[in-house]
This record gives C-alpha cells, structure tokens and sequence, in this order.
C-alpha cells in the first residue's frame, strides 16, 4: 500500500465521524429566515445521507481477518497526539464490534431526519444539535483512546437533554432532567474508573492496556472487580438494566417521534458496546467462575432474564402505545444481556447482532408510534381501533413489523435471539427457560398492540385519517428491507462480527 492510499483510509474514518459536526455547523451558519423553511431539513439530509454512503463503502472495504492473524483488526486507523504531556491521543479505528453500530448509526441518523421532515420549532437548532449528537455517538463507537471515549460519551447526553427538553410532550422537563440525572450521574464512576486506570498505567490507550495485561492486574483480584463494577454500572445505565430502567420510558414518551427512534434505535446500543468492549475487553480476570468467587457471568444472566421477563410484562399492562415499546426495547435488550452472561461464542455473536437487529426494528415501531400520534393526535390505545381501514398500507407495515420485533423465522430478530438462547442454554440453561417465556408474552402484547389500534371497529372521529405518505413508506421500506435480509442472509452481518467475537474470546481467555 502505497503512502497516498494509507492516507486516505486512515482518514476515511475521521471523516465519517465528523461529517455529520461539519453539517451541524452548517446549518448554525444559514439565515434565520428565507423563502426556503426547509433548508436546514435539506441540509441535515444531505449530511446524514452522505455519512451513510459512506459508512457503506466503509463496511464494503473493511477485510474480516482469521482468528489466527492477531487479537485486534481494527481498520480505518487514524491517530495523533492530543496531549502528549498525559499521553492522551485522538485515536480511533473499527472491528467487527464497532463497524456494525457505525452503519446502524448512520442509517438511523437518515430514517430520523426524515422522520423530522414536518418539524417547524427552530429547525436549525433542532438539526444543529441531531448532527451534533451523531458525531458524538460515531465517535464513541470508534474510540480507541479512553479519554476521547468518555469525551464523546459526554457529549452524546447534551444535545439528547435539549432535544427532549425542548422538543418534547407535557412533561418534557421533567423527563429530559430524568435522563441527564441518570446518564450524567452513572458516567462519573466510568471518570473515576478511567483516572484511576490513567495513573495505574499511565495511558489512556485501549489496545495497550490490552496487550498490557490489562489494568489494574498488579493491585489484585479485589480491585479489578471494583473497577469492573463501576463501568458496569455506567454502561448497564444507558443499555438500560433493571433497575436503571426507569428513565427510558419517560424520555421515551415525551421525546418527539424522531428522538425516540435515535434513543432506542442507537443510544441503547452505547451502554452494551461499553459492556463488551471496556468491561470485558479491560477485565478478562474477573469473568467466569474459574479465576473468581463470584460468577460474574451468573449475575449479568441473572439481570438479563429479569429485563426480558420484566420488560415484556411491564409492556403488556400498558396503555399507551409508546410505553408498550419502551418497555419492549427493556425486554428485548435483556437478550444482550442473556448472550453476553454466556460468554461463547454463539452468545457474543448472538448479543452483538440483537444490538444490531433491535435498533433497526424498534426504529420501526417508535415511527409507527408518531404515524399514528400524528394523525390521531393521541397515543392511548383505548381511544384508537380500526385504523387499518382508513390506513390499509399502515396497517399491513405494522403487522410485518410486529412479526419481526415478535421475532418470527426470516426475520433478523429470530437469528439473534435463536443465537444467544443456543448459547445462554449451554451455561444457564435454567435462565434461558425463562427468559424463552418472553416469546409467548411479547408475541401477545405485540399482536394484542396490532388487534387494538388497527383492527376491529371504527369511530367516526377517525374517518377520514390519510394513510402513510412517501417519506414514511420510503423509511419502512428501507428499515424492513435491512430486517429482512439480515433474517434471510445473517452472513452479510456475522462474516463481520464472527473475528471480533474471536478476539474478544482470546482476550477474556476462553
């Protein structure tokens, strides 16, 4: 490879990272008025689509390495130094973990920019702080240095507290200062944790501290489970994990449609990267039951199990149609939880490709949520029934959708989810029973949902709802074609993730 080629691939990704801050600024700079309301909607779309082509031709070029090649493939490399003086650098790169969140960002970046195609309160603030939080939330998939980590994990929570605060429902405040409570308090243990391990080791760099032996180590057995904990917690915070949970149906039900599809489509996603990159990828000594009196891969099942049983029924006995996704998006990222308590290799992968598969579906089922909230001007279930005979397209859209979120063969939530049960029962085969119950209620609430609001009968006051429109079916299509192509060839996914999966495995020592 020549020097000029090496440049431009170790820029590549710098440049996806920042794309979207380059729109975000350009957008600040258009004129407050004009004969164009929706230049700051074209201009969003435009850089969000752009980061998008992009990040495809990204996964195109990346090269899946054997297991044999070497614990890391990070590709796309791009690193300087920031502070030399605290050996701090601006470093990063992406693996089989990271390039799939990375095109899921991207692509839900785009879904939610149309989704916001009717917003009219201070568009260009609006569309300033989404592109924003988009390059905050690229760069913390693409971290490779801890002090840049927690950098852009910090600056992912402004802009989501004003986009809910501002944009939101009746109570907006009070869910906006819920969730910055919840995610500012649980990233200052991840700040301790990081510091700590600075002045231990005297680096911030990820593969060091890896190829190291790890942080901590010299201090025993105690102190790395102390570490290992207080990450934990962060990141089981954002995934979110009971009983962390209780800021992510708030936030879900007064954030506007298009912030409710980038929260459960990507945000969620941030607390389980941080689960299997940092805790595991730092922490192999205090996993498993060989090197430690505690079973950590016991409690994370544990808690798994309690997320997909508790989630499904909390969204069985709701009333409101955002607040029986929210809950499910709880349910269904116990799974994460579930493969990853395994710790083999059908779990992981299985763990890694529900991240992947529930951002696309539960996208889906939030802007089906705002379809229906923006012509019925309501989201309790009670006051809506037979939608599907004014809007037939919706309708039969929802229905495929709830067939996947229900996790049906053909679909990508059934190779995912089939995953992590073959794996989880390998280890836990008790917890993997229980956790299997959640496919008869989460089939029940989800059809239930369906025979509720668009079947049965009418009233009057619904009679003259219009169906989806182009920009709605174009983002179904988009998302329920991804859907159903992971679910029939999962390969273009796990040829990705199965070398990570490989690595992570070296590295914990299994």
């Amino acid at each position: 490879m020549n020097i000029d080629s090496f440049t431009l691939n170790s820029l590549f990704l710098s440049i996806v990272i920042f794309l979207p801050l380059l729109g975000s600024l350009v957008i600040l700079a258009l004129p407050k008025s004009g004969d164009d309301k929706k230049l700051p909607h074209l201009m969003a779309l435009i850089f969000t689509s752009v980061t998008f082509l992009l990040s495809i031709l990204m996964a195109i070029s990346f090269k899946a390495i054997p297991e044999h090649a070497g614990k890391f493939n990070f590709q796309f490399v791009d690193k300087f130094e920031w502070l030399p003086s605290f050996n701090i650098s601006y470093h990063v790169g992406v693996d089989g973990l990271s390039l799939p969140m990375i095109l899921l960002t991207t692509l839900i970046f785009v879904v939610a920019v149309l989704a916001s195609w009717k917003t009219e309160k201070m568009p260009k603030t609006y569309f300033f702080l989404m592109l924003m939080m988009q390059t905050a939330i690229l760069g913390v998939f693409s971290s490779l240095d801890l002090f840049l980590f927690f950098i852009m994990w910090e600056l992912e929570i402004i802009p989501m507290y004003f986009l809910i605060g501002i944009w939101g429902g009746m109570r907006k405040e009070y869910a906006a200062m819920k969730f910055i409570l919840y995610t500012a308090l649980a990233s200052a243990f991840m700040l301790i944790v990081f510091i700590a391990m600075y002045f231990n080791t005297g680096t911030f760099n990820y593969i060091e501290l890896v190829e190291r032996g790890k942080p901590f180590v010299n201090l025993g057995l105690s102190v790395q489970i102390i570490a290992f904990l207080g990450l934990f917690v962060c990141f089981a915070v954002k995934l979110p994990m009971f009983p962390f949970h209780t800021w992510l149906p708030d936030a879900h039900v007064e954030a506007p449609t298009a912030i409710s599809i980038i929260l459960a489509g990507i945000l969620l996603k941030m607390g389980a990267y941080g689960i299997i990159r940092i805790c595991f990828g730092l922490f192999p000594s205090v996993l498993g039951t060989a090197n430690t009196t505690v079973n950590i891969g016991l409690w994370i099942g544990i808690f798994g199990t309690i997320n997909i049983v508790y989630g499904a029924f909390l969204a069985l006995a709701q009333s409101d149609m955002k607040k029986v996704i929210a809950y499910s998006s709880i349910s269904h990222m116990g799974f994460v939880l579930l493969g990853l308590s395994a710790m083999n290799h059908a779990g992981i992968n299985g763990a890694i490709l529900q991240m992947f598969t529930h951002g696309t579906i539960t996208a889906l089922m939030f802007l089906y949520v705002g379809v229906v909230y923006d012509r019925t001007h309501t989201r309790e279930i009670a006051q809506l029934g037979g939608l599907g005979r004014k809007m037939p397209l919706a309708a039969a859209f929802f229905v495929a959708i709830s067939l996947a979120s229900a996790a049906i063969p053909g679909m990508s939530s059934f190779v995912s989810e089939f995953l992590v049960f073959i794996g989880a029962f390998q280890v836990h085969p008790y917890l993997t029973a229980i956790s299997a119950t959640s496919i008869v209620i989460g089939a029940f609430y989800i059809l239930w949902l369906n025979e509720r609001v668009f079947f049965g009968e009418i009233s009057e006051k619904w009679k003259n709802l219009p169906d989806i429109n182009k920009i709605e079916t174009f983002n179904t299509v988009v998302l329920l074609l991804v859907v159903v192509v992971i679910g029939i060839y999962p390969a273009l996914l796990t040829d990705i993730i199965n070398p990570a999966t490989k690595q992570l495995m070296m590295i914990i020592g299994i």
